[in-house]
């Protein structure tokens, strides 16, 4: 395992944690179970400029969950693209950092999301626009198992394929639980891999926490041709503090101050 990459990891959850209890809202439990999948790609694979945000070669990151923001403001952060003082603004009056990503006052951030089932929509567009101007990025989106539930996630699964946007890479954090409930009493998203495999898409399933495991699969992603390609990540909502792993009611409560040390203690003797 990188030992940078897993401290960076730790450092994204404890901001996680900080911003979220700061804030007095928000969603810790999908954007832990997603953290290491966003560091992988900011701090191994993307090939972005925190100097020039808006960079026309850069890489492309969509996150369709686009409640787990905090995880993707704390990569960036992280990254360079703003101090990472700023990151206890989240959700504040004035502050750019939305509880929800925003392309128009956030550095680094290429969609705004929120809506969920769009974004997988969005990153085809992007996919398809590299390919117009001979450009040579990726794109890369993260879903949320329960996003995938949206039959608009499946009309842009069937034109990534038709298409053959082998520039585009998917994930699916699938931690198993979302807001209602576990997925499989809300409404069954199973089998993930035949369901994309069977829309023309490259499949690959793997421990969505295990760094090696995020970094091959990306890998292997980009020696696919002629189709996109999806890797399904088995995750933990809550990944990384005790009391919030595998807890439904973690899904969008943040915690209190107290809860923050627990969690923090947590995260330190990962």
């Amino acid at each position: 395992m990188n030992n940078d990459l897993q401290s960076i990891t730790k450092r994204m959850r404890a901001h996680i944690v900080e911003m979220l209890a700061e804030a007095g809202s928000g969603h810790p439990g999908g954007s832990l179970s997603a953290t290491d999948i966003i560091a992988t790609l900011y701090f191994k694979h993307m090939c972005v400029d925190p100097e020039n945000p808006n960079w026309e070669d850069r890489d492309r990151f969509v996150l369709g969950k686009g409640h787990a923001a905090p995880a993707l403001y704390a990569a960036l952060a992280i990254k360079g693209f703003f101090p990472e003082e700023e990151l206890l603004t989240i959700r504040k009056l004035h502050s750019r950092l939305q509880g929800h990503p925003s392309m128009s006052v956030t550095p680094g951030v290429d969609m705004s999301t929120g809506s969920l089932g769009q974004g997988l929509s969005v990153a085809n567009g992007m996919a398809l626009a590299g390919r117009v101007d001979h450009k040579d990025y990726y794109v890369y989106c993260v879903m949320g198992d329960g996003e995938i539930q949206e039959g608009q996630v499946w009309e842009a699964a069937m034109s990534a394929a038709h298409y053959k946007l082998d520039h585009l890479i998917a994930f699916v954090d699938h931690n198993g639980l979302q807001i209602d409930g576990p997925n499989d009493k809300v409404m069954s998203i199973m089998p993930i891999d035949k369901k994309f495999q069977a829309f023309g898409w490259n499949t690959m399933v793997i421990d969505g926490h295990d760094l090696d495991a995020i970094d091959a699969a990306i890998v292997e992603a980009k020696r696919s041709e002629g189709k996109p390609t999806v890797i399904v990540c088995e995750t933990v909502k809550g990944k990384g503090v005790s009391f919030m792993e595998n807890v439904v009611d973690w899904h969008g409560v943040a915690p209190t101050a107290e809860e923050a040390k627990v969690a923090l203690a947590d995260i330190a003797a990962l």
